[in-house]
């Protein structure tokens, strides 16, 4: 049978609080701020109706959303004078490019409207193969930011182009005739024309080098690399042809190895003729990739040393003394014999950032012979050395660095030892730092030059080995900048442009094709060798790693959060109001605690009246003294005991707006480019108030929301029992539910008619969706006090459930187990016991938007039928004619429509991009920029079908499948989303929808949605 397993949203619901229980029942908890809408008494002396009657006739909420309505912006047009030729106003332009900034890439289509970028869509060309994430559908927004540097600094002071080209010039010819040591110190470029430039200009400059930084490092992985195949790379997994995966602390869902793992990891975790792959996670953090494993433990990095030796010894005979703690060893067992009997169907992985681990994990993965492990088309993407860096830092500390020129990276910011390079660059006469903005690096640098954003730059990159992309403009640059690449040139003494020493170079990579086809397909596919080699001591590598030592107090691990990543993109609001998928805490970074070492310590979160969630705060002090205070707690089940976590990338001062300047800095931490540290913990005083939406909108508790089953469950047995259909009473006879109406069923035959499939074991909870949604529909950002107080404007939210046991089958056994209501087995206790959780409990995404009900509850109580229902499916909104009474939102039990409490675009108490100009020309002029008073939600993107509909009936010709689609499932890199028309026949969506696995979210209230839901397989 399915599952209806106690599921509970945060730890403090366990609690059973009557805080809690008054959240559940109250859409909004906090009192009406009646003064904002209404005005004041003078305001109303004109009518000769008094507030107090206009209340008491028409209710409260009618008034004031109505007054609120009342005040709409005013835009006015300017037409063009001479219309651009290429430009056809209302027509979106679609332009092929990439984009890699040193820590994410991807392959990508920019839409442009009238001249502006406006979204990120996925390049889905054969050979184009890195989807975007959450940060890159957000760096669109990024080109807007009104805080990016705008012209030359020299000093401190405005300096034209040709100054600051001088100046450099004349600081290259000192150190040439001094011998003065020049350095290029720059992110991985993965940039062949870049690197021949760097190339070039070394020639000219003998006493120049070139250093790599990689912001989080993965040095220890490129060494071990490097040392057997002789190149500095890392693997490209293809995880579509494993059938077991085991991976020890890399979140591979995440960031780890620069991610886009997740498409080829999911294609096999849908069960396809009764067969799925199976994921084990052994980890410290609560990650994507151990919230999507089937068997996840939860260990120190530690005991994951230990555990990837011992694996070492079953899969290739080696004898190698281990101490793992023997909790861990039953499992860790099973899963390497699992492993080995794999053979090449098996893949290991690991995020270990030690040269001897990842020594292991190669020989591993070369006596299994794994198919998703391979040495063609290794990832260009990391290529900084520690050891070069640390050496630089002394060579600018003795004066030894004449002139110092940094590109794409930020170290006052992300060194953990940043004071040390602000005391070296002091030294260095000549400083350049080529920013988007005026970072803490580029404000004490005796240069700061500004570049253009990726989005108005020409370039070149090679992701992976044999591969080649191109990036090209797509917009004019919006200030005084200029590319690296161009300063180079100039430095070299080169003339033209780099648009053509671009064209040129390419033409010795892309044999066989033109530059206008590999231009317009952003992608070109050459032929990649495998490297060869593959050998190395890894005896000696595996005595070494058995010989490391646990943390002494606790275990520190950094990682980067899904949102802000190396934190590049601080600036950006919807990345800052994104909630963690983990956590759901937006605004903020915190150290992660378990329960246990919370109760120890007397750290707590609870939800408080107004429904926000407050922690503690911590003091972490490392084993040389730095102190890192006041630090948020969040209590996270499934963080292993012994152990804390801490995302890196927040904590941000220089070139952001106030509002942004939220977090600790993490980097400070970093030691050595070693993200587990030996750190002391402590309670320190007072109380943080977390911007937290997972304890918000609620599910009112219903027990249908996630089905799941198990892969042996789903193949033995028949679909009634793990796919139950609820029952209900009709005359006295139990019918199922879905075929009861209370309303007369119209012909929804005739034309298109939408639905969305969400595959629950595709998603991973990623985000990407979340932002697309952003992006294509204007949805307001409202800021950390707003989102505390269940205001957010999510027009799709992810929700992330928790289960109550560690197993399913434990879960199972005592749930239809239970003997009587009392004594010791009775369900009475046993009920109240499932209410807390596992300390290591299963985790389940479950997307959720406006379902699009063909019975719409919402439909039925609008006053103002301001809420209807299309021919096409899609529930919509008439914003002119709401009047924001609300009813709907509170006979919605989805809990999907958002209400604008206030006019967030040109509202300088709402400072975000749509307080600006140049914000706000990112905005969608297909979509309506809602006004206060009005409620809103997910529309299915019908901008989109309606311009799917209308291109094939310009073009006289039958729409195929797949080109319907909605921001969300466009922006979904693992496919868990697909959109599409069931009166197609033959189109994919029928087919999803007639699966076995397909249900409906709360089928039991008869509201038959648009949006199925697929049960979630575990192989357990």
């Amino acid at each position: 049978m399915s599952s209806n397993k106690k599921y509970w949203k945060s730890v403090e619901e366990l609690e059973n609080s009557s805080i809690v229980e008054t959240l559940r029942n109250n859409e909004f908890v906090e009192e009406i701020p009646t003064e904002d809408f209404l005005g004041n008494n003078d305001a109303m002396s004109s009518s000769s109706t008094s507030r107090r009657d206009f209340l008491k006739y028409v209710g409260f909420s009618t008034a004031a959303a109505t007054l609120a309505a009342c005040e709409g912006p005013v835009n006015k047009s300017i037409p063009y004078v001479l219309q651009p030729e290429q430009i056809i106003p209302g027509v979106a332009d679609y332009y092929a490019t990439s984009v890699f900034d040193g820590f994410d890439f991807a392959n990508l289509l920019v839409k442009t409207r009238e001249g502006r970028p406006i979204k990120i869509d996925n390049n889905t060309i054969s050979g184009a193969k890195f989807a975007a994430n959450a940060r890159i559908h957000a760096s669109i927004l990024s080109l807007y930011d009104n805080m990016r540097l705008k012209e030359p600094k020299s000093k401190g002071k405005s300096a034209t182009w040709s100054a600051v080209d001088a100046e450099i010039k004349a600081s290259l010819a000192d150190a040439k005739a001094k011998g003065g040591q020049v350095v290029l110190l720059t992110n991985t470029l993965a940039s062949p024309s870049t690197e021949k430039l760097i190339g070039e200009f070394i020639a000219l400059n003998p006493t120049a080098k070139h250093v790599v930084y990689d912001t989080v490092s993965s040095s220890e992985t490129l060494d071990a690399f490097e040392s057997v195949y002789g190149e500095r790379a890392l693997v490209d997994y293809d995880l579509s042809k494993s059938s077991l995966i085991v991976s020890i602390g890399a979140d591979f869902l995440g960031d780890w190895q620069g991610g886009g793992y997740d498409s080829g990891y999911a294609q096999g975790r849908i069960p396809k003729s009764g067969k799925m792959s199976r994921h084990f996670q052994l980890e410290s953090n609560m990650t994507l990739s151990g919230a999507a494993a089937d068997k996840r433990l939860a260990m120190s990095t530690a005991n994951q040393k230990q555990a990837l030796v011992h694996i070492y010894n079953i899969v290739t005979g080696s004898a190698v003394a281990v101490n793992l703690d023997n909790k861990f060893k039953v499992e860790v067992t099973k899963a390497a014999q699992q492993l080995k009997a794999a053979g090449s169907k098996g893949v290991l992985l690991s995020g270990i950032q030690d040269k001897n681990a990842q020594l292991l994990v190669l020989a591993i993965n070369q006596v299994l012979s794994s198919e998703a492990f391979t040495t063609t088309g290794a990832r260009q993407i990391r290529k900084g050395s520690n050891e070069k860096v640390a050496q630089l830092l002394s060579d600018m500390n003795a004066g030894s660095v004449h002139t110092l020129i940094m590109s794409g990276v930020n170290p006052v910011y992300t060194l953990a030892d940043s004071a040390l390079f602000a005391e070296g660059l002091k030294k260095v006469k000549m400083s350049v730092s080529l920013s988007l903005k005026e970072d803490e690096t580029a404000s004490i640098a005796t240069i700061a030059a500004p570049v253009p954003h990726y989005l108005e730059s020409w370039g070149d990159l090679s992701l992976t080995k044999g591969t080649y992309s191109l990036t090209q403009p797509t917009i004019r640059p919006l200030f005084d900048t200029k590319q690296f690449q161009d300063i180079l040139m100039s430095l070299n003494g080169m003339s033209g442009t780099y648009y053509d020493y671009l064209k040129a170079n390419s033409a010795s990579i892309i044999t066989g094709a033109s530059w206008n086809k590999v231009l317009h397909d952003g992608v070109y596919v050459g032929g990649a060798q495998s490297l060869s080699g593959g050998s190395a001591d890894y005896t000696t590598a595996a005595n070494a790693l058995a010989k490391s030592k646990a943390a002494t107090g606790f275990e520190l691990v950094l990682y980067t959060k899904t949102g802000m990543g190396d934190g590049q993109q601080a600036n950006n609001p919807w990345l800052q109001e994104f909630p963690d998928p983990i956590t759901r805490v937006s605004w903020d970074n915190y150290v992660t605690v378990s329960n246990a070492d919370a109760k120890q310590l007397s750290m707590t979160n609870e939800i408080v009246a107004n429904g926000g969630l407050n922690g503690s705060y911590a003091t972490i002090t490392t084993a040389d003294g730095l102190k890192l205070e006041n630090v948020p707690v969040i209590v996270q089940p499934g963080q292993a005991v012994g152990t804390i976590g801490l995302s890196l990338g927040y904590g941000r001062k220089a070139a952001l707006k106030e509002e942004m300047q939220v977090g600790l800095n993490a980097y400070a931490l970093y030691k050595g480019f070693n993200d587990v540290q030996s750190v002391s913990l402590v309670k320190a005083d007072g109380e943080h108030e977390f911007a937290c939406v997972q304890g918000q909108k609620t599910l009112m508790g219903r027990g249908d929301i996630i089905k799941e089953t198990t892969l042996e469950i789903f193949n033995t047995k028949d679909a009634k029992f793990w796919n139950e259909v609820p029952m209900v009473s009709l005359d006295h006879e139990e019918v199922e539910s879905t075929k009861v109406d209370l309303w007369d069923e119209f012909d929804r035959s005739v034309g298109h008619h939408f639905n969305l499939s969400i595959d629950l074991n595709a998603c991973t909870g990623c985000g990407a969706c979340v932002i697309a949604c952003h992006a294509e529909n204007n949805v307001p950002v409202v800021g950390k006090s707003e989102v505390r107080r269940s205001r957010d404007m999510h027009w799709l939210r992810i929700d992330r459930y928790y289960s109550s046991e560690s197993t399913f089958a434990e879960d199972n056994d005592k749930k239809d187990n239970f003997d009587g209501l009392f004594g010791k087995n009775g369900s009475l206790g046993g009920f109240g016991e499932m209410e807390h959780a596992a300390d290591n409990p299963q985790v389940a995404f479950q997307p959720v938007m406006c379902q699009h009900c063909n019975h719409a509850p919402c439909e039925t109580v609008c006053p103002v039928a301001a809420t209807s229902h299309g021919r096409q499916g899609q529930n919509m909104m008439a914003y002119n004619r709401c009047v924001g009474t609300r009813y709907c939102a509170n006979n919605c039990p989805y809990k999907v429509r958002r209400f604008n409490w206030f006019l967030y675009n040109k509202n300088s108490e709402f400072d975000y991009h749509m307080n600006d100009d140049l914000g706000r020309m990112v905005l969608n002029p297909d979509v309506n920029v809602r006004s206060r008073g009005v409620m809103e939600k997910c529309s299915m993107c019908i901008q989109m079908t309606q311009a799917t509909i209308l291109s094939a009936k310009r073009e006289g010709r039958a729409i195929v499948d797949g080109e319907f689609q909605t921001a969300c499932s466009n922006a979904c890199s693992t496919g868990a989303m697909a959109f599409g028309d069931v009166n197609d026949s033959e189109s994919q969506i029928v087919k999803l929808a007639s699966d076995d696995r397909m249900y409906h979210l709360l089928e039991h209230i008869g509201t038959k949605p648009n949006v199925i839901y697929h049960v979630k397989v575990r192989n357990t």
